[in-house]
Order: C-alpha cells, then sequence, then structure tokens
C-alpha cells in the first residue's frame, strides 16, 4: 500500500465506523416502532449517501484523494473475506438456471440497448460502451473496451457517467422496490442484483441493503457475470479490427487482458468452497464475516465519496436516456427470468 493512500484509507474506514453506528442504534428503534420487516437505516445506504454529500460540498480535503480513489481495493478484499460464509453447494445446485439467467439477460440487454443507442443516432463506439457498462461490469467494462474501439474521451466519458449514475440510482431504489413485494425472497433479489445491476460495487452494495444473504448470493452471481467481461471485449476487438483492417492497413491497438481481468474472483471462490466444506470453524466464519462486511462498507463509503454530480453537466441527454430504458430492459428480463425459471424459492 503506498503511503498516500493511508489518511483516504483512514477517512473511509472511519465514515464506514459512523454508518454503522447510526444503522446500529437509530435503525433499530425505527424499525420496532414502525413494524418493518427490514432495519431502514442500513450502513451501506449511510455510507454512500453521506460520501456523496461530503464530495459535492467540497468538504474532501485534497490529502484524502489517493485513498478515496483506491477505494476499491478494501471492497475486493471484503468480498474475498465474505466469500467464507456463501454456502457454495447450495448455491451450485441453481447453477445451470442461474447461468442460464445471467447469459440471456447479458446478450438481450447488450443487443437492445446497442440497438436503441444507434436508433437514435448515438455514436456507435458510445453505443458499445454504454452496452458494456450496462450488461457486464459498469466502468471497469468500459474501461477495457473503449482502447479496443478507439472511443473518443468524449464517449468514455459520457458512457461512465451514465452508468455511474443510473447504477447509483438502482442502489438507491431496488431493494426497496423489492421490499415491498411480499414473495421476494433474499435469494430471489441476490440473482436479481448480480444480474441487472451495473457494476460490482454497485451490485454488492444493493445486496448487502435488502440483506446480508442477498448480498452474498448477489457478489457470487455478479463474479460469475464479470468472467464474461474479457471474453467479450475479445470478440468486440476482432468485430473492430476487422472493420478496421477495411479502412486502413493498421488493425487497432493492443491491450492488457489481464489487467482488465477480475482476478479476486478466484479467491472469493476458495474462500466459497472452502466455508462450504467446512474447513472454517464458526470463530473463523464469524471473523470473516466481521472484517468482510466492514471493508465492503469501506468501500461503499468510497462509491459515495467518489460520485461528483457535477460531472453531470453539459453531458446531452441521449446518453442518459438510452442508459435508462437499457437498465430497464435488464431489470425487467432479469426479473422475468427469475419468476419464469423458479430461481431462489
Amino acid at each position: 500500500m503506498k503511503r498516500d493512500m493511508i489518511p483516504g484509507f483512514i477517512a473511509i474506514a472511519l465514515l464506514a465506523a459512523l454508518a454503522m453506528f447510526v444503522a446500529e442504534h437509530a435503525g433499530k428503534p425505527l424499525m420496532a416502532a414502525l413494524q418493518l420487516r427490514k432495519n431502514p437505516i442500513e450502513a451501506t445506504l449511510f455510507a454512500i449517501v453521506i460520501g456523496v454529500v461530503l464530495r459535492n460540498l467540497r468538504l474532501v480535503p485534497a490529502v484524502f484523494e489517493a485513498g478515496i480513489k483506491a477505494s476499491e481495493k478494501p471492497l475486493i478484499w471484503g468480498i474475498i473475506l465474505y466469500g467464507a460464509s456463501l454456502n457454495f453447494q447450495s448455491f451450485a445446485r441453481q447453477g445451470p438456471k442461474i447461468f442460464a439467467t445471467i447469459i440471456i439477460t447479458m446478450a438481450v440487454g447488450f443487443a437492445a440497448i446497442y440497438l436503441i443507442g444507434r436508433a437514435i443516432r448515438l455514436p456507435q463506439r458510445l453505443s458499445i460502451l454504454l452496452s458494456v457498462g450496462t450488461t457486464i461490469c459498469g466502468t471497469s467494462a468500459i474501461a477495457i473496451t473503449a482502447p479496443l474501439i478507439e472511443a473518443r474521451e468524449e464517449d468514455t466519458s459520457y458512457a461512465v457517467t451514465t452508468i455511474s449514475l443510473w447504477g447509483l440510482v438502482a442502489i438507491l431504489t431496488y431493494p426497496y422496490i423489492a421490499l415491498a413485494i411480499p414473495s421476494v425472497t433474499d435469494q430471489m433479489f441476490g440473482i436479481f442484483a448480480g444480474t441487472a445491476i451495473h457494476a460490482t460495487p454497485q451490485v454488492v452494495g444493493a445486496g448487502f441493503i435488502y440483506s446480508e444473504t442477498a448480498g452474498n448470493v448477489a457478489t457470487a452471481v455478479k463474479l460469475v457475470r464479470n468472467c464474461f467481461m474479457v471474453p467479450l471485449a475479445m470478440i468486440i476487438a476482432i468485430w473492430y479490427a476487422r472493420k478496421r483492417a477495411l479502412e486502413s492497413a493498421q488493425s487497432g491497438q493492443k491491450i492488457n487482458w489481464t489487467r482488465g481481468f477480475p482476478w479476486f474472483l478466484f479467491g472469493f471462490f476458495v474462500m466459497a468452497v472452502l466455508g462450504s466444506k467446512g474447513f472454517f470453524t464458526q470463530a473463523g466464519l464469524d471473523a470473516f464475516k466481521s472484517w468482510g462486511g466492514f471493508f465492503i462498507l469501506m468501500g461503499m463509503a468510497g462509491i459515495g465519496l467518489n460520485t461528483r454530480l457535477g460531472s453531470l453537466k453539459g453531458i446531452g441527454a441521449k446518453p442518459f436516456v438510452v442508459g435508462l430504458i437499457g437498465a430497464i430492459i435488464v431489470a425487467a428480463m432479469s426479473a422475468g427470468l427469475i419468476v419464469g425459471l423458479g430461481l431462489g424459492r
């Protein structure tokens, strides 16, 4: 860890601790008073919202910036540690149906977003970036795809901003919509979040806002979905190289595939397998869950502190419209498949 990241890590840790304190001491009494089945003041949501407020009121000192920008690091470690508490064998029993849900949702979503973007005359490159960002892995997918198709900086910026906006909206709305539907189980919402929400941090946040079980399932499903990022990028690269080859002698830029692959995926599944096989004591599982949850909460605080609402100014409405329609299509497809295939019951 670089020394300049330490102040930022301390800041997001303090914000995570504050979020936990508020959720524990204010949420439970309110839940009892209103006879709610879920805590209305969730630590994850509180950490994100306060982070957004602090960032956009310009209350974040420059000394914290390096650590805040690297907030994915504690999030990754949190995801790995939380793998131990996932009942992998129970999850695997519905594997084929979940796998089919992931594939179909991604395929339909990608095609629909791309075609809608082109129909309203968005640039082809921007349409592709919105498609991969919505259906695969949010801004990470955009980052790895942009150089492959020689996307303009403006296209990349529009795509990242659009995906970040609707992903944040998903965190703040999807869990509460699901909570209003009595038939939705923790498993069902976990599968939905893992297939319908854009980026990994957003999926994890929405899942844990709903419940701990939903957060575990959502994380597992999303990490399986992330595996398709590199194959799809390769397909796009081959397609674009062929397209460019018809226009000139050059075949496009090279990219470091290994850098874009979510290697922490292996750590998560190793911990899940070991936990499912009984390699950890109950005390060990409790420790992994406790520290994993805190690291994830640090990552959520980082999301809030990295969200600049001012970046939305000056961006045309078309990318946002396509992003919204795409998010709705993906969510509807995911929900339809979950219900149709009887997943998570």
